[in-house]
């Protein structure tokens, strides 16, 4: 296929130039101010103690690293001054702590690759002539993308030299990433024959600072920070390319996105692809289709049906999709999803939830007194009954508060924690669509506690030790991130301020470490960002814990304190948490956590009989229903193959316990136990064996 592709060379000889233009007369202006501006000495606090002399609006963080040691102001990509993330050319404004972070920090990586998606993008415009819409770093923290608008072309693999080979000059020109900040108007001057920036530009606050960064031809919009400059990229590869939705709307503009990687060196890129290749073979869908879990219908369309659907339209060519988005769970399947929803429910019981079921679908009054109709409803399904309009319900908090609404609340009936598996659904995007990791019909392990503010801290740890004690379980290992008010949110900022400080406090007394992300909660509060780590080294994110101090106040709810005339009467604080999250999307994980190899009190199939000839085939059925009427998932395989086959597909379907039985079994009770993975066997009676069947369900082994 050709990767040649007429440039809108017009286009690109007009706007790159002018924005450069633009960029240098501010960036003059604003050096000159610098010049004029007190050099008088400040005093920089390294983490170790150590105080370094500087000067204010002269001196940067490379500048200190490079007085520490030559390594240090060639390896630290970013830095941060008390606390906020800066450009380490960027000039200290005045005595500060400051710290330095290299590529094997969580904020070192993050910045190499968000800078890295400058990179990509400037090898876009330049190649193709696109216009850039928006280029982060993926959520997973897997490298970054930028999301572009063509004229008449689809990218794809083909196209991937020429991007790679425009990044590689970006690079070799270590090309400084140059910041400016600019009024609003300056901005839409800069980037007025760019649609998608100036409608970004004009949806930010009126009191907001705008940033803008340059990387050679290319000037971008952007808060960054970033790296010094383009040769710390010393490793680049395109990964795929897709289709996305202008802000993630099916109703918005269609783009393409391309997705990619970066590292400070080609050894690291090469263990990371080789680290791709290894994780495609535990694919959750492989794993799911070969273990004969959970299916996503696809009906392929052929001439025998075209009458009986010729009112539906295709999703795909030639191929109907039934309900996308949304997954049928085998009965294998089923069991996990089940043992999953059993296990939060055990949990539920010691810890004091109470589980509640509430209705899926609400009228829109309700999810317009809860801000939702306002900051959700693209992603609602809505739809009208006798003339009114309803939506399903794509979380379950609204109908918690009108559950705690419905009678009179006090002060000792808090807290109260609800519980709900109810069935949610969302309007994802049809190309956000993947797998079970983002679906439209889901469930969550979602509650919600309602307490009074001084139990918030108690509440909150006691959220955080049921999500360490699950994690546990699993085997996972993860972080903690505090994420505080964004830029469109619902409240006042003294109750936000309030909120944060209350999960702070909550989060020291956890005594884990944890770290903050700034502008990252949701539009009613702060939130904690649980993000867990699997076998593989791969984040995701899975439970989370929000405090809403605005649901409370939009719903109106009250309850009385132990001063029965006191009006208004007190509002509860709402804490939102999953320790799951969606059953669906956890359900992925951990089958790719586990690489398919369940642990036996999750497991689908935790034994199967083999009887070595059909003389012990009703002694195998025998021990087949004494271990099924213990509570345990138990096949038996009667056919007429040798044991040493039997065997050998027991271990491919992954039995944690493979039971083989013959005639002296038969006479002894007894069966010849031989575990998953292991040449080893020994014999056990039957008693002994749900024993240790028990001892693993109990122990979560």
């Amino acid at each position: 296929m050709s990767t040649n592709h007429p440039k809108n060379e017009a286009y690109l000889s007009a706007v790159i130039p002018k924005r450069i233009k633009l960029f240098e007369q501010i960036q003059s202006h604003q050096l000159q101010n610098l010049k004029s501006l007190p050099h008088d000495p400040i005093k920089i606090t390294l983490p170790d103690g150590t105080v370094k002399e500087g000067k204010r609006w002269e001196t940067t963080p490379i500048d200190i690293a490079g007085g520490v040691s030559k390594g240090l102001a060639n390896s630290a990509l970013i830095s941060a001054v008390n606390d906020e993330l800066w450009d380490m050319s960027r000039v200290l404004e005045g005595d500060c702590k400051l710290e330095l972070f290299k590529f094997d920090s969580d904020k070192g990586r993050d910045t190499l690759w968000h800078s890295s998606a400058h990179i990509l993008g400037q090898a876009l415009e330049q190649e193709y002539g696109c216009q850039l819409c928006i280029g982060p770093c993926t959520t997973r923290g897997e490298g970054f993308y930028y999301d572009a608008l063509y004229d008449g072309l689809t990218l794809n693999d083909d196209h991937f030299t020429n991007i790679e080979a425009g990044a590689a000059k970006a690079a070799k020109e270590a090309q400084p990433f140059e910041r400016i900040e600019v009024t609003k108007d300056q901005a839409i001057e800069m980037f007025s024959d760019n649609n998608f920036k100036v409608e970004i530009i004009n949806d930010l606050p009126a009191d907001k600072t705008i940033t803008v960064y340059r990387c050679g031809p290319l000037v971008d919009l952007c808060r960054g920070p970033h790296i010094p400059n383009t040769s710390f990229v010393k490793a680049f590869k395109c990964l795929k390319a897709s289709s996305a939705y202008w802000r993630g709307s099916k109703d918005r503009e269609s783009l393409q996105r391309v997705y990619g990687i970066s590292y400070p060196d080609q050894k690291q890129l090469k263990k990371y692809l080789q680290f791709l290749e290894e994780a495609k073979k535990y694919d959750h869908r492989l794993l799911g289709q070969k273990q004969e879990l959970f299916f996503c219908h696809a009906l392929r369309f052929f001439q025998c049906y075209s009458t009986m659907f010729s009112s539906l339209s295709f999703t795909t060519h030639n191929t109907l999709i039934f309900s996308p988005g949304s997954y049928f769970f085998l009965p294998h399947g089923t069991r996990v999803y089940n043992k999953l929803m059993e296990f939060i429910k055990e949990q539920y019981w010691k810890r004091g939830y109470k589980e509640v079921i509430t209705p899926n679908m609400y009228n829109m009054k309700l999810w317009e007194i809860s801000g939702h109709a306002a900051n959700y409803k693209e992603n609602m399904f809505t739809f009208e009954i006798e003339s009114q309009k309803f939506g399903l319900k794509p979380m379950n908090c609204p109908g918690h508060c009108l559950m705690f609404q419905h009678k009179v609340r006090s002060y000792r009936d808090l807290p109260i924690r609800l519980a709900d598996f109810g069935v949610l659904h969302r309007n994802e995007a049809s190309g956000a669509l993947s797998g079970l990791t983002r679906v439209r019909r889901f469930q969550q392990d979602d509650a919600h506690i309602f307490c009074t503010e001084d139990q918030v801290t108690d509440e909150v740890k006691g959220v955080l030790k049921f999500i360490d004690d699950a994690y546990t379980i699993f085997g996972f290992t993860y972080e903690l991130k505090l994420s505080t008010r964004p830029e469109k949110y619902l409240g006042h900022l003294e109750t936000w301020d309030k909120a944060e400080n209350d999960l702070k406090v909550a989060l020291d007394a956890f005594g884990k470490t944890w770290t903050l992300n700034e502008g990252d909660g949701a539009f009613y509060g702060p939130k904690i960002d649980i993000t867990v780590s699997d076998a593989m080294n791969r984040k995701f994110q899975c439970a989370t814990l929000q405090l809403d101090f605005q649901l409370p106040a939009q719903f109106k709810l009250e309850y009385s304190d132990d001063d029965e005339t006191k009006k208004p009467k007190p509002r509860p604080v709402m804490i939102h948490r999953a320790v799951l999250g969606s059953v669906e999307r956890m359900f992925a994980i951990l089958l790719e956590h586990y690489k398919g190899k369940w642990p036996f009190w999750l497991s689908p199939r935790q034994a199967i009989v083999c009887p070595i000839s059909n003389k012990s085939e009703a002694y195998a059925l025998q021990v087949k229903k004494t271990i099924h009427d213990a509570g345990y998932y138990v096949d038996a395989d009667i056919t007429d193959r040798k044991i040493d086959k039997k065997v050998r597909e027991a271990q491919l379907a992954q039995y944690n316990y493979i039971l083989v039985v013959g005639e002296t079994e038969a006479v002894t009770g007894q069966v010849s136990v031989r575990i998953r993975d292991s040449a080893a066997h020994s014999v056990k009676s039957i008693e002994d064996l749900l024993k240790e069947f028990k001892t693993k369900t109990d122990d979560y082994e």
